[in-house]
Formats: C-alpha cells, structure tokens, sequence
C-alpha cells in the first residue's frame, strides 16, 4: 500500500537477515514455495503501534460483526480487510509518532512510541488480535447464540453476568489443551497448517512489493476512494431502495402465481432470475467472494445447484413429508396443518419440555427443504470421515509419522530463538477455564441448565477430538466440525432440556474449534517468526476484549430494539430478523426441547434421515474405489462429496440469493479478471473486498444509530425487498394460511 508513509516505504522484509544452520528449505514444497527462511530477532514486536491498532481493530471487529450478525443479511468483515487496512494505518503511525523515549516511572526502563518503520510482525500481530474479534460463522461469538435465543424466541429472561461467563469460559476453555498439542500440531514440518499459506503470501506481498512509484494509483489511494463509494452507495440497499437486496425479476412478471414465486423467489424460493445489487448480501453467509479460490467456486456451485435445483424440486413436487403443506424453502418450524409452531406452549415454568401440551399440540414438522439440510448435514459428517480416510490417510499417516521422528526445519530452529511459552501457563490455564464453567454453569443452573458432568463430558469430547482433527486441518484444510455429534449425544442424555443441549455443543464443540484456531494461529506466528508469547498474549487478551464487546452490543440491541428477531411483529421489512439466531433456536428445540429420539428415532417423523449417515460415509469410498478401477479417468478423483453435500451447509438461514449473487461476483473477479487482468487483480483485488466492507460496515451503524433507533423508514414500493408474498405459501389442498391462495 504505497504512499502510507515516507521512510518505511522502502523497509525491506528483515534485515538483517539470519538464519539457521542446515538445510534452508522445509520438506513441504507448498511451504517452501511461500513461506520465509529468514528472519530478524531484532525488530520491535510489542510496540505501543500493535497494542493500539490490535485492540482497536478486535474491538471494531467484535462490535461490527455483532451488530450485523442480527440483520437479515448478516454481513461479516473477515481477516483479509484488517490485514489490508491495518499496513497503511500502522505505516501512519511510524510517520507521526514521536521517536524519543520515555522512560517507566520507578524503573530503570524505557520505551518509545515509534521504535522504527512498521515491520511485518506488528502487522501479524495485529491481525492475529482481530482474529478473536473476527467471530464464528454469521457473527460474534457463538455462545451469543444462546444469549439471544432465551432472550428474544424464549421469551425467558438471562443476566448479563450469566451471558458473560458462558461467553468467555466457551471461547478460552479450549487454549489450555491446545497449548498442550502445540509441539505435535505446531512445530512439526509435516504439520503445514495449508490455509495459514495464503495469510503468509498476502503479508509478504505487502510488505515486499515494489515500492517505487507505479502508474494509477496506490493501494491506500484506491482503498480510500472505493471504501468512500461503497459507504454512500449502502444508503440505498441499506434505507432509500432496500429492493436492491433481492430483485426478483419472475414475481414481477407473475404477481399472483405461487409456483412462479416459489421459483424465483430469492430469499424464500429456488432463486430462478435473481440478484442483488447489495455488497452485505453478496458477502453474506459465505463471506467475500473476491477472497475465495476459484476451484473452490466451482464446488459450491456445483454442490448449490444439485441440491437447489434437483434434489429440492423433486423432494417438494413428490410431496415427501408432506412437503406441500409447508413453505418450498423456510427455517421455521410448523404444525401438522401447516400453521407456525408456538414453541413457548410446550415449555414448561422449568424450562423443560410439557410433554401434556406436547401431546396435545402434535410433533414439530420442518418444510422438505429445511428437513433434508438436516440430511445433508448427517451426510456431509460422515463424508468428511471417510473421504479423509480414503484419500488422504496414507498422506495423514505418513506426516504424522514423519512429524514424530523428523529433524527441525529452519523454522522451528528459528523460533527457538524466542522464550517459549512456559508449560504451566497452559495448565493453569486449562484448570482455571475447567474450573470457571463448571461454576458459571451450577451457579446458574436455572437459566443453563448443563450439570457439571456435562461440563466435563464436554470437555472430554473436545480435547480427545482435537489433536486427530488437528491433523487432519493441518495437513488437509479440511475440518470435521463436532455440532451434530454433541447436539445427538446430549439430546438423547437430556431430552427435553434445550438450554443442557446448546450449552453441552457450545463447550463441546466450539472448545475444540477455537482449539484449532488457536493452533492454526500459532502457527502463522510460527512461519512469521513472530515470539511465541506475544502470539499467546494477543490471543488471550484478544479473546477476552471480544467476549466483552460481544455481550455488550447484544445487550444494547435486545434491550433497544423492540421484538428483535419476532418477523410475526417486527415492521415490514425489518433488517433486524436474525436468520442465524432462528435456525439456532430450531436446533435447540429439535435436539433439545423434543430430541433426536422423537424427531429422528424410530418412532420420529423424520426417522429415515438417518440413513443419510450411512450414505454419506459409503459414498467417498465408492468414489475413491471408481478412482482406482479407472485410473486414466481423471475427473473421478476431484468429485470431493463432503464439499458437494456441504455447499449448502448456510442454507436456512442463507438464501438463493446470496449463493447466486456470491457466485456471480467470484466469477467475474476470480476468473475473468484474474484470467485477463492479472496486474489489476494481484494490485487491487483484496484491496477492494476490504474497502467494500469497510464502507457498508461504517454506514450500516451510522443508518441505524441515525434513523433506525429512532424507527425512521421510507415506505414505498422500492422498499418491498423480495417483492414475493406468495413465495412461503403451500400448495397442498385445503390448507388455510393467511394472505396465501387456497387450493
């Protein structure tokens, strides 16, 4: 990013440079490609620059994705924007900030608030910080989930001292065993960690390109004047002409037909014809797709249109499940006669299951589509399992052979320069964290219900899963997550206890996943030759500052916006609907509230489902058997199914809109102009994405902190996003829903 600041324009990556003895290049060609041999033990890492900028940009990050992660379109601002806004700030800061010393009262120490250029370790660093800030999925932290499902679709009432503890004991209780595996999974070679090399060569890009002076303009100029159009465009999309969200075309041409609807729909249908013209839902659900390889486009595509335009269609028109009873495409959960289920009147003062009211009302029912996501997700588990198995095993076994027996590679010998993390901050660690969820949850036994064995069960579950599934994600990038598994093995040890079921998967599951991220991150330290107790001081005061912000920006919103998350009585076309919080809440009444045995047992309504376990493990293996029968075939091998099954793994609460939109974006940026205007993509690409987020982030606050507190809109028909109000009705005869023909 050319013209942040003057002297540290022609900094070099180290200098000077040193290096370990032996051998220079590590066994992995992809690292040895991408990654440094050098480093320089001698720049300023703890600089005043890093804390400021880290903690400023954790806290923008933690509060923005928080605020968005309400919205219909929750839109996400990822790692790449930091990394690309946070250079020409930081080289900013070195131009502006005095050199002199200043020297710490009552000591014999000093430091300085400009100890030179800004150098590519305060950038990791830096990054690494907003990492914790950056959320899980579709927003903040995912313990927030349950946060906002007792508060808005409950009903029920939650402290903030009981959401702040389970906030905070979910996101650090899995940093004391990964510290633990950090010498199996981190300093190993044949450990690469394949997703850190695209951090790797984005950095070194920055902070190596040549700096002389190029024609057009630079990174920070270009940053500046597309982040500026991107802020004043989202007035429209955001307040003035909220149509541009979703233009479906087919329900203007066929304003009372519901078959048309129901095909081009593309927040409630199958998407036929639709667009959007809106930066939040391109980048929605699936992130930025300027960021996003092109192989891996073309897998989600593919993955999209199986699943959207032939499995739904032929599930919906053979009437399985009684699929016309219900919406073609809906995350909500319904009656036997179609109407929307009142969860409320089946839970109990206890918050347990009534099981007399139960009886009474009659078994949930889900709409075709949202029951086989259900399915695909069984599949897409144990796809993963024994695709990892097959095509990659003998891979995972030999570098986890040679993991344990092989020499250090110029990397490792680098770091050992740096003072490791002593042992028993991580076991103190682990105990404190052990120790702080099983009193927050006993504490506040009423509200979470999770006793304190299931604490430790969960425990048990995420530390024996993450150092195999480690392995996995560090030589594969693929990562097996362990939702389902903890949803069904509490759901059939509690049933009828929702809050036990999201508390038992959120310390299960979410534990062992920021497990992986801690590693995953300590790793990119590694390759940057960053110390290893910055890394671990960033990230644990990281993680700390956004749980905090997190619970803090959720508190303000629940208690400031009325009926939050309730469509049924929010205005028309509220942003504030939460699809994410929705599906969260169908799940813990699906796993928890009634549980696998009756939604998915023998006796279940939706029993078959789970042979979709069974086909998605044997389907990789019939494919890796294809691909050694026919050998010279050589498309067999790159069918990837649990990416096929997983295309759609967003969708509820992702619509058709966002994977069409997504797609055609990525299209033009990661192939078209990659293909034919290389130069521009390799100077501008990233840039852009950052400067599109950048823009609608900063105008999506200002808009509601202007108008949207004060219940401000425009009511006209460029308003009416979606324009399709017959898109969710049934087709199944004699079915009575409001505002919807009857057959």
């Amino acid at each position: 990013m050319g013209g942040g600041a003057g002297s540290s324009e022609s900094e070099p990556l180290v200098a000077p440079q040193v290096e370990a003895e032996g051998d220079d290049q590590s066994p992995v060609e992809e690292v040895a490609l991408t990654v440094d041999t050098r480093d320089d033990p001698t720049l300023p890492v703890g600089t005043f620059r890093m804390w400021f900028l880290g903690l400023l940009s954790c806290i923008l990050l933690s509060f923005l994705n928080q605020f968005f992660s309400y919205r219909t379109e929750p839109f996400i601002i990822g790692l790449i924007s930091v990394q690309i806004v946070a250079l020409p700030f930081g080289r900013f800061m070195a131009n502006v900030l005095p050199e002199r010393s200043f020297r710490v009262p009552f000591t014999s120490s000093s430091f300085s608030l400009n100890p030179g250029p800004f150098n590519v370790k305060e950038h990791v660093l830096i990054t690494i910080f907003a990492n914790a800030g950056s959320g899980f999925g579709n927003g903040g932290a995912y313990a927030m989930g349950i946060v906002n499902i007792t508060r808005a679709f409950y009903k029920r009432s939650m402290g903030f001292t009981a959401g702040l503890l389970l906030v905070m004991t979910t996101q650090v209780l899995g940093y004391g065993w990964a510290g633990l595996m950090k010498k199996h999974l981190v300093e190993p070679a044949h450990m690469w960690w394949p997703g850190n090399l695209v951090q790797v060569s984005l950095f070194r890009t920055l902070h190596e390109e040549d700096q002389q002076q190029k024609k057009g303009f630079s990174r920070s100029q270009f940053f500046a004047i597309v982040m500026t159009l991107s802020f004043c465009y989202y007035v429209l999309p955001g307040y003035m002409f909220m149509m541009l969200t979703s233009m479906s075309w087919v329900c203007w041409i066929f304003p009372k037909s519901v078959l048309a609807q129901q095909l081009g729909s593309g927040l409630k249908g199958l998407g036929l014809g639709s667009f959007s013209l809106d930066w939040a839902t391109i980048s929605a659900y699936l992130g930025s797709p300027l960021v996003t390889p092109w192989f891996a486009i073309c897998n989600v595509i593919f993955g999209y249109l199986v699943v959207m335009y032939i499995v739904t269609p032929a599930c919906y028109w053979s009437n399985i499940y009684d699929a016309k009873i219900y919406p073609l495409f809906s995350s909500y959960l319904f009656t036997k006669d179609g109407q929307v289920y009142d969860v409320t009147s089946v839970v109990d003062k206890n918050f347990d299951l009534d099981l007399e009211a139960y009886a009474r009302k009659g078994p949930v029912h889900m709409s075709t589509f949202f029951a086989f996501s259900y399915g695909l997700g069984f599949a897409a588990v144990a796809s993963t399992l024994t695709h990892v198995a097959c095509f990659h095993g003998k891979y995972i076994w030999e570098r986890s052979r040679a993991a344990l027996t092989e020499k250090p590679d110029i990397h490792t010998r680098l770091m050992r320069k740096y003072p490791d993390v002593p042992q028993w901050w991580f076991h103190t660690l682990m105990v404190i964290s052990i120790a702080a969820s099983i009193a927050t949850c006993a504490y506040y036994k009423a509200e979470l219900q999770l006793p304190w064995w299931g604490v430790l069960l969960a425990c048990v579950v995420a530390s024996s899963f993450t150092l195999p599934i480690g392995v996995i994600t560090a030589t594969t990038n693929i990562t097996p997550g362990l939702n389902i598994i903890t949803e069904y093995l509490m759901g059939y040890l509690l049933p009828g206890q929702p809050m036990a079921n999201v508390c038992f998967k959120t310390y299960g599951y979410i534990s062992m996943t920021q497990a992986i991220s801690f590693l995953q991150d300590f790793k990119l330290g590694h390759y940057m030759k960053v110390p290893h107790r910055s890394m671990f001081h960033v990230q644990f005061i990281g993680t700390i500052v956004a749980a905090i912000v997190n619970m803090c920006c959720a508190w303000w919103l629940l208690g400031s916006i009325e009926n939050i998350c309730d469509k049924s009585l929010l205005p028309p076309n509220s942003p504030w609907t939460c699809p994410s919080d929705r599906v969260f809440f169908d799940a813990s009444v699906i796993w928890g509230l009634i549980g696998p045995k009756r939604m998915f047992g023998s006796h279940g309504e939706y029993k078959e489902l789970q042979w979709f376990f069974l086909g998605g493990a044997l389907g990789p293996v019939l494919v890796w058997l294809a691909s050694r029968t026919f050998p010279n075939v050589k498309w067999i091998p790159l069918i990837n199914l649990p990416v096929i099954l997983g295309a759609t793994a967003y969708m509820p609460p992702a619509t058709s809109v966002n994977y069409i939109s997504w797609s055609i974006v990525g299209i033009i940026f990661n192939y078209f102009i990659f293909r034919y205007h290389k130069g521009w993509w390799q100077r501008y690409n990233y840039v852009f994405s950052a400067a599109m987020d950048a823009g609608v982030a900063f105008m999506g606050v200002l808009l509601y902190l202007c108008l949207g507190i004060e219940n401000r809109s425009l009511s006209w028909w460029g308003n009416n996003v979606d324009n399709c109000p017959l898109a969710d009705c049934p087709t199944a005869k004699g079915i009575v829903i409001a505002g919807c023909p009857v057959y």
